[in-house]
C-alpha cells in the first residue's frame, strides 16, 4: 500500500515538475535582462509543487497517523489484536502505555500499544472502524 502510494506521489510529482523545468528555460532567457524576475517567476512553481506535495504525501500520513490513535485508544479487554511482530492474541487488561497479551493458554505478554498493528475479528479479518461489529462481542 505505501509503495503503491509512494508510486503516485511520485508520478504526480513528475506531472508538475516537468511543466516546472518548460517554465524555467524560458525564464533562463528572462533572467539575462533583470535578475529579480527568475525569482518571482518561480516563487508561483514552487508553491504548487509544495501543495502537491502536502495533498499527496504529508495529509494522507496524517490521517493514517490519526486513524491509528484512535484504534490504540479504544482497544479494550476481550479484542483480539495483532502486533507488528506477528502475534495474535487476546488483550486481558489495558494500562496507559501497555497491555497484557494472552497469546496461549498460561502465556501472558506486555506489549507496548505502539505494537498493536490492527484489530481483528474472531475469523481473522481487520474489524470495522464504524462500531457495528462492537455489538458482535460477546
Amino acid at each position: 500500500m505505501t509503495d503503491r502510494l509512494f508510486r503516485k506521489a511520485a508520478s504526480s510529482v513528475a506531472l508538475v515538475t516537468f511543466p516546472a523545468l518548460l517554465f524555467a528555460q524560458e525564464v533562463s532567457k528572462a533572467e539575462a535582462s533583470s535578475p529579480s524576475a527568475g525569482l518571482t517567476s518561480m516563487l508561483p512553481m514552487m508553491a504548487i509543487m509544495f501543495v502537491a506535495v502536502y495533498f499527496l504525501m504529508i495529509r494522507p500520513e496524517q490521517k493514517k497517523q490519526k486513524e491509528k490513535q484512535a484504534m490504540l485508544q479504544a482497544i479494550k479487554k476481550g479484542d483480539r489484536v495483532l502486533t507488528n511482530a506477528g502475534i495474535l492474541g487476546t488483550v486481558g487488561s489495558v494500562k496507559d502505555n501497555t497491555m497484557m497479551i494472552k497469546i496461549a493458554e498460561n502465556t501472558v505478554v506486555e506489549f507496548a500499544k505502539s505494537a498493536v498493528t490492527t484489530v481483528v475479528n474472531k475469523d481473522g479479518t481487520e474489524k470495522q472502524s464504524d462500531g457495528a461489529a462492537d455489538g458482535e462481542k460477546k
